[in-house]
């Protein structure tokens, strides 16, 4: 199983130097497209995109996400850091659970 990643020029080689292959794209159609590539592949297991990436491509994301087993796509945060107002890994699994795990975030 393979991983490929697709983002910006600084992500994408920083992705490689871990020995993952990738694409760099600068606009939404070019990121369709590598996201469509990618997904064509039998070995493709895991898809890493930055968070800029994704937002772009949104629907097409949701779409392989929902619709398909493989490639399990993971959004990371680019070069320049995450997103604003994108909810932490542990939101998103408090909101799914219900439950609180842990100290909050930039508390004590």
């Amino acid at each position: 199983m393979k991983f490929y990643c697709i983002a910006d020029e600084d992500t994408v080689r920083g992705f490689r130097l871990a020995g993952v292959e990738g694409r760099v794209v600068a606009d939404a159609r070019q990121a369709a497209e590598a996201l469509a590539e990618a997904a064509a592949h039998a070995d493709c297991g895991i898809v890493i995109l930055t968070e800029r990436v994704a937002v772009g491509i949104r629907e097409r994301v949701d779409a392989i996400r929902f619709e398909r087993a493989r490639p399990l796509i993971v959004e990371v945060p680019g070069s320049e850091g995450p997103l604003p107002d994108r909810r932490s890994l542990r939101q998103l699994v408090q909101a799914a659970v219900g439950i609180r795990l842990g100290a909050e975030e930039g508390g004590s």
